[in-house]
């Protein structure tokens, strides 16, 4: 990899980190160059928000979900042409689940030849600072600190006194002291900060960032950081200091095929779903209400044969024809009254669901499965297909990675090469909890780590529906893009077979008519198929207790 690079990473978490980072890309952006940003850790808010300012969209880099190979080639692939490559570290730079330190922010760091710019809170700190610093150089010597911001200086004369402490005691430059400013403040609630499709004046925001970040850090020498990486090679682009105050245009929202307005069924008419290629019409929950997904996963559901189509539960009120359906994380719960208020398209979900249309649900989409979701005083309808209502609570059910094995209720078909009955590694963080279950219910994994559902299982299988509380990443031992497409193709094949054998027998095919979990041997004794092909376990009666 030749393109510039830089983590940006912080002594704890609230250093303001975030803020440099946006105000850095934005600042950046609004020049000319480009930009591509990437977030370290499981998150999807903060990617959120440096698509936002970047244009571009945001990739995380978890060195414990993805393994080395994968993320070099990530950056490689997704910061090829760009001027710079941005990463935001998250919690303190050190900070990871590991004791050694595998899969902190400075292995991060080390595994991708990027210096750190290192963000610290200034508050209530003046000749303390240099020992802080002294003990993050000394704690891992391959690990270049190449410069400090310092955040919330309280004033002209405390940014004086830390100047003057930092240059005498060590050899880290500073390349910047954002005063305290409350401008800089982005609301939180109770899963971090407030999502940018939730805030009205998002773009607006992220240029008055870029205008006082740039204002008041050095662009240029933290530009100079980062082409100072390991084998970096710097294109010219002319770049001044002065950061235009011109709006910033959100990243470009694909939608990969129109909105089509289809009968309640999600096939629609017969044909509609074919493509002379053979490609899947998967549809992806995409509004205020659903919004986290990982880039690389949409792109590896593209490279799989799929054209994603966008749905917003909010306004929509009926279903495009579809192969397949995923539903990922959000706040369905601060847009409950919202999905409530449209019973046509819960209603068309449902039918769909109950029909058979393969669905993966994570986390916001299993509530939106739910019956109702219930927070604080408020209680809303819900598209009733798993009996049981989403319950918020005031403090995290499940907050952190989960390991996840395998049952043999997996309808998904097992990758090639990979053993049935695997485990998985993803990560969950959810106030709600899935309440009212009747007995007997099929769960796709058991909970090693974590908590799922109840403590012990995860992955709640409903007719074609897979719901958990677990957020899965493509790789990490999941290669869920893969499973879940091959899951798709063998219900579309089945019922493609179906169709024509009613077209053999003088009638019309039965497009309308639930779509039916294709038949499989036992995953335990399957041998492994090409791609698309694979048999796995069949689907236990609804009624069977998972063991």
């Amino acid at each position: 990899m030749n393109t510039p690079r830089l983590l940006v990473s912080a002594a704890h978490k609230s250093s303001g980190k975030t803020t440099v980072t946006l105000g850095l890309a934005a600042a950046w952006a609004a020049q000319g160059l480009t930009v591509q940003c990437f977030k370290k850790g499981p998150d999807y808010i903060d990617p959120m928000w440096l698509a936002l300012a970047s244009g571009r969209s945001c990739y995380n880099l978890d060195p414990h979900l993805s393994e080395r190979a994968a993320i070099e080639q990530r950056v490689a692939q997704s910061a090829a042409g760009a001027d710079l490559a941005l990463v935001e570290g998250n919690k303190g730079l050190y900070d990871g689940l590991s004791l050694d330190g595998s899969n902190s922010n400075a292995a991060l760091a080390k595994m991708l030849g990027a210096p750190v710019l290192l963000v610290l809170d200034a508050r209530g700190m003046t000749r303390g600072i240099a020992p802080l610093i002294l003990g993050y150089q000394a704690f891992d010597r391959d690990i270049r600190i190449a410069g400090v911001v310092l955040n919330r200086v309280g004033g002209a004369r405390h940014e004086s006194k830390l100047r003057a402490v930092i240059e005498h005691y060590t050899d880290v430059p500073v390349l910047g002291a954002v005063a305290e400013n409350p401008r800089l403040a982005l609301a939180e609630r109770h899963l971090g900060l407030l999502p940018c499709v939730e805030h009205e004046g998002a773009a607006a925001w992220v240029a008055e960032v870029a205008r006082i970040v740039g204002a008041q850090v050095d662009l240029a020498r933290v530009r100079g950081l980062a082409a100072a990486a390991k084998g970096a090679t710097v294109a010219t682009v002319a770049a001044s200091a002065a950061v235009p105050a011109a709006p910033i245009a959100a990243p470009r929202r694909e939608r990969s095929a129109p909105p089509a307005r289809g009968t309640g069924d999600s096939r629609g008419p017969r044909e509609s779903c074919d493509s002379p290629d053979g490609r899947l019409r998967i549809g992806i929950a995409r509004d205020r209400a659903f919004g986290f997904y990982y880039p690389d996963d949409l792109d590896a559901l593209r490279a799989g044969g799929a054209d994603l189509v966008f749905i917003d539960t909010l306004h929509d009120q009926r279903l495009p024809p579809l192969d397949g359906l995923f539903v990922g994380g959000g706040f369905p719960e601060t847009c409950a009254e919202a999905l409530e208020d449209n019973p046509a398209l819960r209603g068309a979900l449902r039918e769909a669901v109950v029909g058979g249309l393969p669905t993966y649900a994570e986390c916001g989409g299993l509530m939106l499965m739910a019956r109702s979701i219930r927070w604080r005083d408020h209680h809303a309808e819900m598209v009733d297909v798993i009996a049981g209502d989403a319950v918020m609570h005031e403090r995290p059910v499940g907050r952190g990675y989960v390991q996840l094995e395998e049952t043999e209720a997996m309808p998904w078909p097992a990758s090639a090469g990979q053993p049935a009955l695997a485990t998985a590694r993803g990560h969950e963080f959810h106030h709600a909890s899935l309440e009212g279950l009747p007995p007997g219910q099929r769960f796709a994994w058991r909970v090693q780590r974590g908590h799922g559902i109840d403590g012990r299982h995860d992955g709640l299988v409903v007719h074609n529906l897979l719901a958990s509380f677990s957020h899965l990443r493509h790789g990490a031992g999941a290669f869920w893009v893969d499973r879940f497409l091959a899951h798709v193709r063998a219900i579309r094949a089945e019922r493609d077979e179906r169709d024509e054998r009613d077209v053999r027998e003088g009638g019309a095919p039965r497009a309308a008519q639930p779509a039916r979990a294709p038949k499989r041997q036992n995953a335990r004794s399957s041998t492994l198929a090409p791609h698309g092909h694979l048999p796995v376990a069949p689907l236990a009666p609804a009624d069977a207790p998972i063991a």
